[in-house]
């Protein structure tokens, strides 16, 4: 996982980060650039890229081994320390061998150590033809009129690393230190997964514990003469699939927002596949009880289709303010955001 960085005010650096830490870090750098340039660009200068470095690996692509190299090679030095790196990259012309000579020997004077790169744009050689549409979509031009703007050829893929070593055969260390970086980015997506709230409703039990006692007392208030054993038998496998699942601080934030909403005599309704839940009717929640219904709860949760329930709940248009006011004040304004969605109508036809 990484990106490429085109500084206003320097080369390109290609950034990796090594661990979860640095990735956020790396996330907060491209949203300070995204939210400069606008939409469709990135506004960032080297100071934003050292104020962000910890954590992260940098690699300088240049050109050329001349003046200006030296001092961004300096600049990255100061900034990573020893995670600082020089791209060796082949642009296949001719003087390509003297000129990975030249960058390799400023990366020894500047004491930074060098790496091969393909500078890759395309997975394999037949993805060549829609980079050039890209470009031409850029550019605001048909491919026709791209001109020297087109990629050369289809040379910058993903290779593999036996081709890798026979084009780099002069360079084994930049080689070996390819592979280094690699063990270097611990860091997978497979890490980032939504971090409930841990809420404190009921001190001293897990989420799951608290989910389940406020449950149960919650079907007893709705079945004061007893709780029916089709609903006792729904109850008890939905608790089931949450625990395995690991969703039950999310119910209990819902449940949180609507208790105070209630508490406040504020209208609210949860709609949706939310409504297939006997859980959520009993926490009064949702309006369907599954007494009287047949819900199937694999259309809100399933352990097979392994996705993050969601439950949409409708507040009064006079008063939501307030609710919204108070889970800023409960769980903060860095971990509460407002989402829009824009409805767009056309014509058919």
């Amino acid at each position: 996982v990484g990106c490429r960085l085109d500084l206003v005010d320097g080369m390109a650096v290609l950034v990796y980060p090594t661990d979860r830490t640095a990735y956020s870090r790396l996330c907060r750098l491209l949203t300070l650039g995204k939210k400069r340039g606008g939409k469709g660009k990135c506004h960032l200068e080297w100071s934003d890229l050292a104020a962000y470095a910890e954590g992260l690996i940098a690699i300088l692509v240049p050109d050329h081994a001349d003046d200006t190299c030296a001092l961004q090679l300096r600049r990255l030095r100061e900034a990573f320390g020893d995670r600082a790196h020089l791209a060796l990259t082949l642009h296949r012309r001719p003087n390509d061998q003297v000129r990975l000579h030249e960058l390799s020997n400023l990366a020894t004077q500047m004491r930074v150590p060098t790496v091969v790169t393909n500078d890759v744009l395309f997975h394999e050689p037949g993805r060549r033809i829609l980079q050039d549409v890209v470009t031409a979509i850029r550019q605001n031009m048909t491919i026709d009129e791209l001109g020297f703007r087109r990629e050369r050829h289809a040379d910058r893929y993903l290779k593999p690393p036996e081709e890798m070593a026979r084009l780099f055969s002069r360079y084994p260390e930049a080689l070996a230190r390819t592979l280094e970086i690699v063990r270097q980015c611990r860091f997978s997506l497979d890490e980032l997964a939504y971090q409930y709230p841990e809420e404190k409703m009921l001190p001293g039990l897990t989420a799951q514990q608290a989910l389940g006692q406020l449950t149960w007392e919650g079907a007893e208030r709705h079945y004061p003469e007893g709780v029916p054993d089709k609903v006792v038998a729904l109850i008890k496998h939905e608790l089931r699939l949450i625990e395995i699942l690991h969703y039950a601080p999310y119910f209990l934030t819902v449940n949180a927002i609507v208790q105070f909403a209630r508490s406040k005599d504020i209208l609210c309704q949860g709609r949706g596949s939310a409504a297939n839940s006997a859980v959520c009717y009993v926490l009064g929640i949702t309006s369907i009880d599954p007494e009287r219904n047949n819900l199937l709860f694999e259309r809100f949760v399933s352990q097979e289709r392994n996705e993050p329930p969601d439950i949409d709940v409708d507040f009064e248009h006079e008063r939501r303010e307030i609710v919204m006011q108070w889970v800023y004040e409960t769980y903060g304004r860095d971990h509460s955001a407002l989402c829009s969605t824009v409805v767009r109508y056309h014509t058919k036809g």
